[in-house]
């Protein structure tokens, strides 16, 4: 490694090998050369002057690009595709003659870019299904252990740990789908030319367009599309790289959302990320477990969330038939985007994998305050013995607010029982409040509203997508 030069933490820390290979410069030319190969074969299928013998040659080396050469060329000609051109024609001067014929460079550049979205893509498909595989354990573990529920972030009625698992994973099953919805849609750009009229392409067939619609459904057919933009200027619209980058908005916030949660909870000490037996949690305070995966899940997140502004500026700012200011831009931002989503995948895997779960802390603070959960079913039970409900109400509201006042002024416990049995207004007894004690007794339709979405919502995508344990390559 260069030390004295910058390199990318996504490469470094964050991102997998598998999502850089799909953005590497082997991927990228080595794909440059299928595509040409898939011209050159058409183009002979459909009658120009091209010999098998061009075409073997030309698949003999999609794989061994000569790198050097083409970086070479291009310091000359200051131009990427001319030079891989003539870096090509050097290893098969048999083909060289009719390598790019007819084709413009954004025949390779932008078709590439396609396939390049496509197969990272299905990797992240491929990591949310583990993710999401791994909520679906959790919640269904503790579908049953009721905790506290909070609206603005004050307690609210009791859910359970398994139900709030299940609200993280329904977003990403939005984002999943989301996603597959965009690959479902895309189109190879085809063989336009310069402008998208295929003009070139006109002359190369003497004017037949039966053969050029021919020419570029076989060329989809080879690289693994089901066919080609409509119509285009020179390049694929833009519009292709904001849809895929909004989606990849929507893995970060659902993430976000997540590892924002369990940072929370963590501090509540209700659950808590892994935390590897050697792990220092602070340089000066040696006690601390910080939640540093979900920060960085947070910090990714975020940045993926702002870099998905990239693209739709580049979409909205496009001249005509085509400018060169989205190229600098988009080989950033599409692939950063794609990076950061792998590393949030990475860490979501990791963490979802191996939740640490106090239960017996969770259910100290859900008794906590659960008499004041109570308190509608203690009144609806006096008002059956006879009280009057607006006075049960206002003496509930009195009791409520002093057993609140001792547990944060006197750091007592709350005695909010006691002081509901001492008041003959209600005439019930502690024993018969404490019935109404049970946290199982406020968690709704929490089990079942778990196991629903399970079935019904969950498991139909982990049947499409699921392959078996990810190994996660967390870098911590």
């Amino acid at each position: 490694m260069n030390r004295d030069a910058y390199v990318s933490p996504l490469s470094t820390r964050y991102s997998s090998r598998e999502m850089q290979y799909i953005f590497s410069e082997r991927f990228k030319f080595t794909t440059w050369r299928r595509l040409w190969v898939a011209l050159a074969k058409t183009e002979r299928e459909l009658g120009l002057d091209i010999t098998q013998e061009q075409i073997d040659e030309m698949e003999a080396h999609v794989d061994d690009v000569d790198f050097d050469t083409a970086q070479k060329r291009e310091k000359e000609v200051r131009h990427d595709v001319m030079a891989h051109v003539y870096a090509y024609g050097k290893q098969c001067p048999k083909a060289e003659p009719i390598i790019h014929l007819g084709a413009t460079s954004c025949y390779v550049g932008d078709n590439t870019d396609v396939i390049i979205i496509r197969e990272a893509s299905r990797l992240v498909l491929k990591k949310a299904a583990q993710v999401l595989m791994n909520l679906v354990k959790f919640a269904d573990k503790y579908k049953a252990m009721p905790c506290l529920g909070y609206t603005h972030l004050q307690p609210a009625q009791l859910t359970t740990v398994g139900k709030r698992a299940t609200l993280w994973a329904y977003e990403l099953t939005m984002d999943i789908e989301n996603l597959e919805y965009q690959l479902s849609r895309l189109k190879l750009l085809g063989s336009k030319g310069t402008t998208g009229t295929q003009a070139s392409f006109m002359d190369l067939f003497g004017n037949d367009e039966a053969k050029i619609k021919k020419m570029e459904a076989r060329i989809a057919e080879l690289m693994g599309f089901d066919g080609v933009v409509a119509v285009s200027g020179q390049t694929y619209s833009r519009k292709v790289d904001a849809y895929f980058l909004s989606v990849l908005s929507g893995f970060a916030q659902s993430a976000y959302k997540f590892a924002n949660d369990l940072r929370i909870l963590q501090s509540f000490e209700e659950v808590e990320e892994p935390f590897e037996s050697t792990q220092i949690g602070s340089s000066a305070m040696p006690y601390k477990r910080n939640p540093m995966r979900s920060e960085r899940i947070c910090a990714l997140a975020r940045y993926v969330i702002t870099d998905s502004l990239n693209p739709a500026f580049t979409a909205a700012t496009q001249w005509f038939e085509r400018t060169l200011d989205d190229s600098a831009n988009k080989r950033i931002s599409v692939a950063e985007a794609f990076l950061a989503v792998d590393a949030i995948l990475n860490i979501y895997i990791n963490v979802t994998a191996n939740l640490v779960v106090y239960e017996k802390v969770i259910h100290r603070r859900v008794m906590e305050k659960l008499p004041f959960m109570a308190t509608e079913n203690i009144m609806m039970e006096a008002v059956k013995r006879g009280g009057n409900r607006q006075e049960l109400h206002e003496a509930l509201r009195v009791h409520s607010h002093a057993a609140a006042a001792r547990v944060k002024l006197e750091d007592g416990v709350n005695d909010l029982a006691d002081r509901i049995a001492a008041d003959p207004l209600f005439s019930v007894s502690k024993e018969q409040i404490e019935q109404h004690l049970n946290p199982s007794l406020y968690i709704g339709r929490c089990v079942s509203q778990t196991e629903e979405f399970i079935s019904e919502v969950a498991r139909p995508i982990l049947d499409r997508l699921y392959e078996g344990e990810i190994q996660s390559e967390l870098k911590v």
